[in-house]
């Protein structure tokens, strides 16, 4: 292979044992590899780090560039500029359009999310081995895969005092008799005695253990290679392997394709670019029929006294007392998130800056559906989501039943994210709240996409079998959140990671 070029403005400042972001020389057009993996988020990151653990030649492509966490604020405007597809202004169409987030830099989603972890609920797989014929999917089989991947990425309880925003919800399930949790993360904690001194109990800085902290040095330690800034457009199987055709995103960068040939194909692009892959290239007529989502409302709630502050974090706290048909979380309450799910109520967004150590955003999640457009003439491809009217009355029970429990927290005011509607005081106006919330007049979002490319043995239904591998393709894998056969109804990253590494050990056992 020739001597790479080097892109200089995405250089990644972490560890010498980390490469620097290189792009293929020009004359260098066609290279071959033994596996070759699409995406570098959590099954992507995964995948190609065990393959490279057992001595197999794997490349591993992302889109995005590597940017060390250090770089910006989390949840920041400059974070989501650099590490989020489109800067963060991404929206599936429906009435309303759901607006969603997803990473595009080294690491995926797991760059820029809460880190929250949870286990795929036994219910689920349950339902996934009964509705989609999943093999070997059943919570014991599962086990050691879940035990695997917490051990590999740290998932602990926070240390000290959770945020009090975040206790806001485990109060009020109390106090109404509901089932509340503290839910691990993949963050690493580190004591700060000088602060821990000033503020007279343990004050920790957070380190969120994403894929650019453990797997993807893990990869990069077993000799795998990491190439930034291509975006993977043509897959064509020939002469027994796979010709992967991808393009730079990097204005540095040459401005020709560059081909790859890969005895096997892994693909973890995401819920939306995996299925277009393997529809543009007439690899699958099932793919992005059908997309699994967690859309979700907020509330905006005041308290008498302080809850928030810039360095109160995530919230950790979640209430599945409804679930799985929805559950209430503790939302980012940052000032401009703050802002943002005001929007609805112009005439009360001063209180923000007057007011806003007293404000945080909760939210309400019920699971959705959709299905993924790809259009033949735009180059990127269109989500699409949909609720029927029993969801939708879902929705409205959960906006009500999250105010109540805010309330029983202590709030004073809650604003909810439906236009036309007054703040409200107390549990007796909840009567207020439509029994079926107005699409038009809601603002949803969701930070999980999913269900795109759902593994099952069933060819009709599910576009991989058990195990990933695309029904009626040679060596052609699925390792991302596409193959969740729905949506689990908690934070997906847990589940994604722990189906790639099952997948994983079945592919080297039969390879």
């Amino acid at each position: 292979m020739a001597e790479p070029t080097v892109c200089r403005q995405h250089t990644h400042p972490g560890a010498a044992m980390l490469p620097r972001e290189i792009h293929p020389g020009v004359s260098d057009r066609i290279a071959s590899v033994d596996i070759l993996v699409v995406g570098s988020g959590p099954g992507g990151a995964l995948t190609a780090a065990m393959l490279a653990e057992q001595g197999r030649s794997v490349l591993l492509l992302e889109e995005g560039g590597w940017i060390s966490q250090e770089t910006h604020t989390p949840f920041s405007r400059a974070e989501m500029i650099h590490k989020y597809r489109h800067g963060g202004l991404t929206a599936a169409m429906g009435k309303p359009p759901l607006a969603y987030v997803e990473g595009c830099c080294v690491g995926g989603g797991s760059e820029i999310n809460s880190g929250l972890y949870h286990r795929t609920p036994p219910e689920i797989l349950w339902q996934w081995s009964r509705e989609y014929g999943v093999r070997h999917v059943t919570p014991e089989e599962m086990e050691p895969h879940f035990a695997a991947v917490e051990q590999d990425v740290g998932v602990r309880y926070h240390p000290g005092v959770p945020p009090l925003n975040s206790l806001k919800l485990a109060i009020g399930a109390e106090n109404l008799g509901w089932h509340a949790l503290e839910v691990p993360r993949w963050f690493s904690y580190l004591p700060l005695p000088e602060a821990t001194q000033k503020s007279g109990h343990p004050v920790w800085q957070e380190q969120r253990n994403a894929m650019s902290r453990t797997f993807i040095p893990r990869f990069l330690r077993a000799g795998g290679m990491l190439l930034a800034h291509y975006r993977v457009e043509k897959l064509l199987f020939r002469h027994n392997s796979w010709e992967i055709t991808a393009w730079p995103t990097c204005t540095q960068a040459c401005v020709s394709p560059r081909i790859w040939r890969a005895r096997q194909l892994f693909l973890a692009a995401g819920a939306v670019a995996t299925p277009a892959l393997l529809r543009r290239n007439g690899l699958s007529a099932v793919a992005g029929r059908r997309l699994a989502s967690h859309p979700t409302i907020k509330v905006t709630a005041r308290f008498p006294e302080p809850v928030n502050s810039p360095a109160g974090g995530v919230g950790v706290h979640q209430v599945k007392e409804f679930s799985p048909r929805f559950g209430f979380g503790c939302a980012i309450s940052s000032q401009s998130h703050l802002a943002i799910s005001l929007l609805d109520h112009p005439r009360h967004l001063p209180l923000v800056h007057q007011q806003g150590s007293r404000m945080a955003v909760y939210y309400a999640m019920v699971r959705g559906q959709g299905r993924v457009i790809v259009p033949p003439l735009l180059r990127h491809p269109i989500p699409f989501w949909h609720m029927q009217a029993a969801q939708w009355r879902d929705l409205a029970t959960a906006l009500r039943q999250l105010s109540r429990l805010l309330f029983a927290a202590g709030a004073d005011t809650l604003w909810p994210s439906v236009a036309g509607t007054e703040p409200l005081h107390h549990v007796g106006e909840l009567s207020r709240l439509p029994n079926t919330l107005p699409a038009r007049d809601t603002r949803l979002m969701t930070i999980h996409l999913m269900g795109s490319c759902p593994m099952g043995e069933h060819p009709g239904q599910a576009v991989t079998d058990s195990f990933g591998r695309v029904h009626g393709q040679n060596n052609l894998y699925v390792c991302d959140a596409s193959l969740l056969c729905d949506a689990p109804g908690v934070n997906p990253q847990g589940s994604v990671m722990a189906m790639a590494r099952r997948n994983v050990l079945h592919f080297l056992a039969q390879d």
